[in-house]
């Protein structure tokens, strides 16, 4: 039995006794998995199990105190830990290390296994397979010739011998496919995994070692260690509190609850992991870490793999399990890994307020509007290319029968039958290859290149993405909902002009100037009502600026004491946090914080700042001249109103009143009535606060307002500061037509007689407006809301919202792109956000934008350049085919233009770094098709031009080059010099055109800043490299024959005219051609409103939508085999790949499918089902998925990320 449970015993019998035990039983304890240490981890494990007055007891009975289980954890409530590294080793190694082991990321084996699942690929292994074993199998001699002259041929003696070779180069090529592929995805993982370790070891935390308050990763924190709690953290490790003001703790994501839990020393001093601190500040002793700690043992549970699709870092995102109802999601969530944010209190009252919850916990689940846009094109190309692969192989295997069989009167003979077979496996593998052609599987590869390029580029430019979509959504934006105070603005308080003792001064005054009395309380009343952690440290280097460490309006008035040349150091040494009687801390409904202080003689003083209108109405004293406190009456509040606070305003300061109270002993007062203490209060002072604009950011507002972007400012600053600014930053000029509101005129506006919010009010105020002023954080939720809701625009709007406190979750998630502070913000604020910026500036914004516009413009660039060879590919094979019985290119020269034009040509373009340029143009918007009629003017002009080359070359090539002809060559006949030039000009045309493809919006200059992208450069003259490897020593496998120089010369030549035909095509101007449709269109108009009703419908739970995914995916796939026929009379019809389809077989409703299969309509389903239950042939539901015919974006279950 351990000493431990002994010493628990006697702690209640005698206190006297416990300490010295603690100092003499620490050391004998050593045997028992306790290391140095008084506590084993299981008891330390079981403790944390316990909440409320159990815990109490228990700390009572095992440690008679907090302090007692402090100085057995061998740590210090003042001072911390010591900081030594031995110890802090020893204690991982007996408690842990506070990270949770990631899961394994995937191997480079199973990727490639991944990448083999793609079902065009299979086919084609298939096919070589087959055509492998039948080149091994010789009919015997004699019987050939009566198999017509179907073997017939320019035989060689060795040539029999390289039969194989053919489905040797097929299998080799889809080998080479698959690996780029997989080392694609392995290495966006791994960029991934990066960006995760980035977030997480920004992640830090405040702690106290050796007495110094200092900030460590969170990683680093061990168990013993006293953390400092404050408003906006999420507790990163389990404690138990030591020391509290005004705590209260959102537990929402550990136990569902959504109300604030409140937290104090006497009655439920348990923090747990993962929850987040909504009002408050205090200390805790971290009692378990990593995987002990409540958070931990979740993850555990969950097999700490589960989670990691949701995202690693232990703030992950929300996973999709975290929409089950409130009461077992304790049970099934991974504890911080689910984060809720509830919207606040909002007046609507509870109807809408349960509905507002609802929404706000489903993870985003609209597709990004580009991934939409592709994959709705990607499946109508794919559908396209289906049929046209399917007709050829009919057409070939037609033609072959009726001739051999019906023209030259053959019977089929059973010896033959091999060489038959060979005949249509070929024909098989031309279909194939038309089909391998035609699906653009580059799309998604494209994407995913861009996205990590951007992002990774994007760090240099101070914006970690967390989500990879929000880049490319970011490009679409046309409206910015920006915070004043760090963002616009430089984030460093100055006190700039004060009123005391009826003085205005205009600049800072002399000590000399106030009397020393109301000196002395003023600088009192800062040191002691602000948090304590807010101190000015001397500057890095010599001559720069002090350092303000903590919040910044505090900073900014202790910097005020320090200009005063007095000291508050002194003043909270003798008052340190411990002895304050009670502390009402800052929040976004009072807009003010108080704190008790104990006198010597017993009373209490109360002191109080906050923004001065609201605090001068809780004034009725102010202090004169002489330090005395004399009546301020209403009307004396207006004249101050008028004379001191406007004129501050106006001139873009923040004002701040700062008051006392003296409170006497008895009665003692009611400290839970908080209007009563904080009221009739003695006015010590006003200051105006100076925060300076950034000097960046006016011309950063006028790049966005020159790229179609509006800025508006949403702030809780008073109207007249919050004007001032908005003029300084360019956010408003005079003489336009704008609305300045303040959050209550605003609300006053926009609710109807009962209070609610009605989106017609709304609409009529958010156009103009441009500042919105005293802002509540619901108002700014509302905002958000109310403008993406609108319709007023015939484009819906894409907002974008920045924030940096825990308030400003909500609106944050609820933007389109949130984005969080990296250095101001809370946790909280950057939990809900989709990029952190890392340097808190609004310019890094504009970055954003930049490069969301590149990722479109990238990703238009491959489209055109993709769609040009899609088109000329499958109509050289198709018409090839069916006039001349072979596709004039092969199965493994299609195979290298798919790896050229699939793997190359996405590294290539999608790597274009950005230009000034992008942000002359206005938004894209949603509805934007993605093809635009310049494209697809280019896209056919191009394939026109490489149609008639190729044609001309297959049909009159050998007259022109005085060469053997390649057509009607006979099975296994030797590779053909025609159909070799035939291959080469393809190539080199779609090489030439891959620089045209470099400007989408009929530039004329194709060259322009090319050698600024390496890699576009290395790419072109790599593949020309090859090409040149390709034909001269191809030989068999590649079905080439060697050139000679003039024939090079020829094809370089036609090449080269591709540069020249773009000129000519660039001359054409678009608005004469009315013939053009525009493809790849964004949702359509009744798609959005489907998405809402979406979101209000019953969520399913996780294990459901897992049986469910059979069913919806074989759903899918017989909505597109319906969708087929239709698709093909209009690519015949339009000329164009238009994607007219009239069902919406839209992507986004394929996702609503999920909750569509709840309702009634899945009677029909089923039955439709049971109807076409798959043959035996037929891929399964999970083939459906993982084929790259059909790229639907994210898995119906892989949670709201997206990462392509």
């Amino acid at each position: 039995m351990s000493t431990t449970a002994t010493m628990g015993d006697m702690g209640n019998s005698t206190v006297e006794f416990y300490p010295k035990g603690t100092r003499g039983g620490g050391k004998e304890e050593g045997g028992h998995g306790a290391g140095d240490f008084g506590v084993t981890l299981t008891e330390l494990r079981e403790l944390m199990e316990l909440r409320g007055n159990d815990a109490l007891q228990k700390i009572q009975d095992s440690f008679g105190d907090t302090e007692g289980l402090c100085q057995r954890l061998q740590s210090s409530t003042s001072d911390g830990l010591s900081g030594d590294p031995a110890d802090l080793e020893r204690r991982g190694q007996v408690y842990g290390q506070n990270f949770i082991p990631p899961k394994k990321p995937k191997t480079f084996l199973e990727l490639v296994w991944e990448a083999l699942q793609d079902v065009t690929l299979i086919i084609l292994e298939i096919a070589a397979i087959i055509s492998l074993a039948l080149s091994f199998y010789q009919p015997p001699g004699d019987e050939t010739e009566s198999c017509g002259n179907v073997s017939a041929g320019a035989e060689d003696e060795g040539e029999g011998e390289a039969n194989w070779i053919e489905g040797a180069a097929i299998l080799l090529s889809v080998a080479c496919v698959v690996l780029v592929t997989a080392f694609n995805d392995w290495s966006k993982e791994k960029q991934f995994r990066g960006l995760q370790s980035r977030i997480e070891q920004e992640q830090k935390f405040t702690v106290v070692r050796k007495g110094n308050v200092i900030q460590i990763p969170v990683a680093d924190m061990m168990v013993g260690d006293m953390a400092q709690v404050k408003y906006g953290d999420l507790l990163p490790a389990d404690g138990i509190l030591v020391q509290a003001n005004d705590l209260k703790i959102d537990e929402s994501s550990l136990t569902g609850e959504s109300d604030h839990v409140r937290k104090s020393v006497e009655k439920d001093p348990m923090l747990l992991s993962g929850t987040h601190v909504m009002e408050g500040s205090g200390r805790m002793l971290v009692t378990a870490v990593g995987v002990n700690s409540q958070t931990g043992i979740i993850f555990t549970l969950l097999g700490a793999g589960d989670v990691e699709e949701d995202g690693k870092e232990k703030k992950g995102k929300q996973p999709d399990g975290a929409v089950e109802n409130n009461q077992n999601k304790a049970k099934k969530q991974d504890g911080g890994v689910a984060m809720e944010m509830q919207p606040l209190k909002s007046a609507e009252g509870g109807e809408v307020e349960d509905r507002e919850k609802k929404k706000t916990n489903i993870p985003k689940k609209e597709k990004s509007v580009l991934q939409g846009k592709l994959t709705k094109l990607a499946v109508q190309i794919g559908k396209a290319g289906l049929v046209m692969s399917a007709i050829t192989v009919i057409i070939l295997v037609l033609y072959f029968v009726i001739d051999t069989f019906v023209v030259e009167g053959h019977v089929w003979v059973t010896e033959c039958t091999p060489v038959y077979v060979q005949y249509f496996v070929k024909f098989f593998i031309i279909g194939v290859t038309v089909l391998v052609v035609a699906v653009p599987e580059g799309l998604p590869l494209a994407v995913t290149i861009s996205l990590a390029y951007s992002v990774k580029k994007m760090m240099k430019d101070n914006n970690l993405v967390r989500h990879l979509d929000a880049c490319e959504t970011m490009g679409n934006a046309t409206a910015i909902c920006s915070d004043k105070t760090g963002t616009l603005t430089t984030n460093r308080m100055t006190v700039v002009q004060a009123y005391v003792g009826d003085v205005h001064h205009r600049v800072i005054p002399d000590p000399g100037q106030i009397n020393p009395r109301i000196l002395d309380i003023l600088v009192n009343a800062i040191a002691i009502n602000s948090a304590y952690t807010s101190k000015i440290l001397p500057p890095d280097v010599e001559g720069g600026l002090a350092k303000q460490v903590g919040n910044k309006t505090e900073c900014g008035l202790l910097g005020f004491v320090l200009d005063l040349q007095q000291d508050y150091m002194p003043v909270r040494e003798q008052i340190p946090e411990e002895r304050l009687y009670k502390v009402y801390t800052f929040n976004s409904v009072r807009k003010s914080m108080s704190t008790v202080t104990k006198l010597p003689d017993g009373s209490f003083r109360l002191f109080s700042k906050g923004a001065s209108e609201i605090m001068l109405k809780k004034c009725s004293y102010i202090l004169d001249p002489n330090g005395e406190s004399r009546t301020f009456r209403p009307r004396d509040r207006d004249e101050m109103v008028k004379q001191v606070i406007e004129p501050m305003a106006c001139e873009g300061l923040r004002t701040i009143c700062i008051a006392y109270r003296d409170l006497p002993t008895n009665p003692e007062p009611d400290w839970e009535n908080e209007a009563e203490i904080v009221t009739e209060l003695t006015c010590i002072t006003v200051v105006g606060i100076e925060d300076p604009v950034r000097p960046e950011v006016p011309e950063a507002i006028r790049k966005c307002q020159r790229a179609g972007i509006t800025v508006r400012m949403v702030t809780g600053d008073n109207i007249n500061t919050a004007r001032a600014i908005a003029a300084k930053c360019g956010i408003i000029h005079p003489g336009d037509d704008f609305i300045c509101l303040e959050g209550k005129d605003f609300n006053r506006r926009i609710r109807n007689e009962k209070g609610e919010i009605e989106q017609e009010r709304i609409d009529k105020i958010w156009p103009k407006l441009r500042v919105l002023a005293r802002s509540s954080p619901t108002d700014k939720h509302t905002l958000v809301k109310g403008i993406i809701d609108s319709s007023v625009l015939e484009q819906r709007q894409v907002v974008a919202v920045t924030g940096d406190g825990t308030n400003d979750g909500p609106a944050l998630k609820k933007a389109d792109v949130g984005f969080a502070m990296g250095i101001a913000g809370t946790d909280v604020a950057k939990e809900a956000s989709d990029i952190i910026l890392t340097d808190d500036n609004f310019s890094s914004i504009v970055k954003a934008v930049m490069w969301g516009r590149n990722v479109y413009d990238s990703i238009s660039k491959f489209l055109q350049f993709q769609l040009t060879v899609n088109v000329v590919a499958v109509i050289v094979a198709f018409t090839g085919a069916c006039i001349t019985q072979d596709s004039p290119l092969k199965a493994v020269q299609m195979l290298w233009v798919n790896l050229i034009m699939d793997t190359f040509a996405s590294l290539a373009l999608a790597t274009e770094p950005p230009t000034e340029a992008l942000l002359l143009r206005k938004p894209y918007g949603r509805n934007n098709p993605l093809i635009s009629l310049t494209m697809m003017k280019n896209i056919l002009g191009h394939g026109v031009y490489q149609l008639v080359i190729i044609f001309t070359l297959l049909f009159i090539g050998e007259r022109i080059f005085n060469i053997d002809s390649g057509r009607n060559a006979p099975l296994h006949s030797p590779p053909s010099e025609h159909y070799t030039i035939i291959f080469n000009t393809f190539v080199l045309m779609q090489l030439f055109n891959e620089i045209n493809a470099r400007k989408i919006h009929g530039e004329r200059n194709v060259f322009d800043g090319i050698f600024s992208n390496p890699i576009f450069c290395s790419i072109v003259l790599g593949t020309f490299a090859m090409q040149i490897v390709i034909v001269q020593w191809g030989g068999k496998p590649f079905s080439c024959a060697p050139l000679n120089m003039e024939q090079w010369l020829w094809c370089l030549f036609v090449g080269v005219g591709e540069l020249l035909w773009g000129q000519v095509i660039a001359t054409v101007p678009t608005e004469r051609l009315p013939c053009l449709k525009e493809a790849g269109l964004g949702l359509e108009p009744g798609e959005e409103e489907g998405e809402e009703l979406a979101e209000d419908e019953e969520e399913i739970d996780c294990a459901e939508r897992e049986l469910r995914r059979g069913q919806i995916l074989w759903f899918r796939g017989l909505n597109r085999i319906q969708t087929q026929m239709e698709v093909v009379s209009t690519f015949k019809r339009s000329g164009s790949f238009q994607g007219a389809v009239r069902r919406r077989s839209s992507v986004l409703s394929q996702l609503h499918d999920v909750n569509t299969i709840s309702t009634p309509s899945h009677v029909a389903l089923s039955t439709a089902t049971a109807n076409t239950s798959p043959a035996p042939g037929t891929p399964g539901p999970d083939q459906l998925c993982n084929s790259g015919l059909i790229w639907s974006g994210p898995n119906p279950d892989a949670g709201g990320e997206s990462v392509p």
